[in-house]
């Protein structure tokens, strides 16, 4: 391996550059893979059925017999779609949770090299200006089918996201007047000293409505509107078949493990654990494993909440939703912000 030292600084940073995203992107992708098993396991328990159980043992290769039916049913157009935008909503749902996901620490140190994509000082802000960007996929997904079910479910999907986007945006603003840093790498490392220093223990408010508002911009029960099954047939994606449907599924999983990414760097630590010891960058290569691995168990026990919510609670009406988001959560962050700001001022 001595001809990776003699790149220049340039070749270095994109090879190693290119490995992380390969890496984070076979992770991410299996992850949404097994969620899905997951969640039919999971929904099965409670309504005492079996789930998958006929491909591999405990139905374990489910999700790669899922994947080769997706990519071997006939990829069928209708012929009333407005087919340039028909085409381009998987797309644009997809793409938005994985450049998230770039700015995302997920691990210390692994030799020299930091383990996250894009170790930005405004990573914040990236993140909430991508996030936006998901709702377009779902409206243009309605808009292109040309079908009143799709319509109805793009135009909720819109009023949805706005709404509680809004209220995730004004909860995250406490975290950061706390830290005092846009940096997501700098606000792991500012709860890595102590246990009550994580952000759940400092702002428990801030991360009920930043995970209630997750669930909103993932469209997960009880925040399901956009697809509403009973109601609207499915949804935004009722024209949708084959990859391109398939697609949408991977977009909503994706986003649901961004959203749990967020939520354990800003409010449980990232990947560090001081009670254990592991609250310091890694010195050696498994010190860096174990700290991506403690990430990654706090990522899928978060992950297995949102998708036990869905089968324990049922659908908001579309007046409690919209009530919740401008009434409530708006308000409650706002407050936040001002006490949070308050107190700093008085201690100073």
């Amino acid at each position: 391996m001595s001809w990776i030292n003699n790149l220049n600084p340039t070749a270095n940073f994109a090879l190693f550059s290119a490995l992380k995203i390969l890496g984070v992107f076979a992770v991410l992708m299996t992850i949404v893979a097994y969620a899905v098993w997951v969640e039919r396991k999971v929904s099965a328990a409670i309504q005492d059925r079996r789930g998958p159980n006929r491909f591999g043992p405990f139905g374990l290769l489910q999700p790669a017999a899922d994947a080769v039916k997706s990519f071997l049913k006939e990829d069928f157009t209708p012929a009333h779609v407005r087919k340039v935008y028909y085409w381009l909503a998987p797309a644009i749902v997809m793409i938005p949770a994985l450049l998230v996901i770039a700015v995302i620490p997920f691990g210390s140190y692994l030799g020299d090299q930091k383990m996250v994509i894009a170790d930005l000082n405004v990573g914040i802000l990236y993140t909430f200006g991508i996030v936006s960007l998901g709702v377009y996929g779902i409206v243009l997904a309605g808009y292109a089918s040309n079908s009143k079910f799709p319509f109805l479910g793009g135009i909720r999907s819109s009023a949805q996201l706005i709404s509680y986007e809004i209220a995730m945006g004004l909860s995250v603003v406490a975290v950061f007047i706390l830290v005092g840093d846009l940096n997501l790498t700098n606000v792991v490392r500012y709860q890595s000293d102590s246990l009550f220093h994580w952000l759940i223990f400092k702002q428990p408010l801030a991360f009920i409505i930043f995970m209630v508002a997750a669930f909103a911009e993932t469209n997960r029960t009880p925040f399901d509107l956009p697809e509403a099954e009973q109601e609207l047939a499915g949804g935004y994606n009722v024209e949708y078949s084959s990859m391109k449907f398939a697609l949408f599924f991977m977009g909503e999983y994706a986003n649901m493990c961004a959203a749990c990414a967020m939520m354990v760097t800003l409010f449980f630590g990232g990947w560090s654990l001081p009670f254990a010891g592991l609250d310091q960058p890694a010195a050696t290569i498994p010190m860096g494993l174990l700290h991506i691995g403690i990430f990654l168990g706090k990522m899928l026990l978060l992950l297995f909440m949102i998708i036990w919510v869905r089968w324990m609670w049922p659908r908001f009406r579309y007046d409690q939703l919209m009530d919740l988001g401008w009434r409530r959560f708006i308000p409650l962050a706002l407050a936040n912000v001002i006490v949070t700001a308050v107190i700093l001022w008085a201690r100073s």
